[in-house]
């Protein structure tokens, strides 16, 4: 079985301009049908998501789980 191709970046934040997400680009419907999709409909979605990250402010409006395990990284570091 082929592992499943996923934009995911750990920023889960929909931008609600667009309705993308900030790190991936996919819409929360899509997001939530991924691991249903067939891989020619995922290659499709893949396809369009630098055009849509183009369109979405690239700043989340709240701390996502990567920024907030980094600086907590970061924090721990400085001790």
């Amino acid at each position: 079985m082929n592992p499943i191709e996923s934009p995911c970046i750990l920023v889960c934040s929909i931008d609600d301009k667009t309705g993308y997400c900030f790190g991936c680009g996919r819409t929360s419907r899509e997001i939530g049908a991924w691991l249903s999709m067939t891989g020619d409909e995922r290659s499709a979605i893949m396809a369009e998501l630098p055009a849509r990250l183009e369109t979405v402010e690239r700043k989340p409006r709240r701390e996502t789980r990567r920024a907030r395990l980094a600086r907590e990284k970061a924090e721990g570091a400085g001790s």
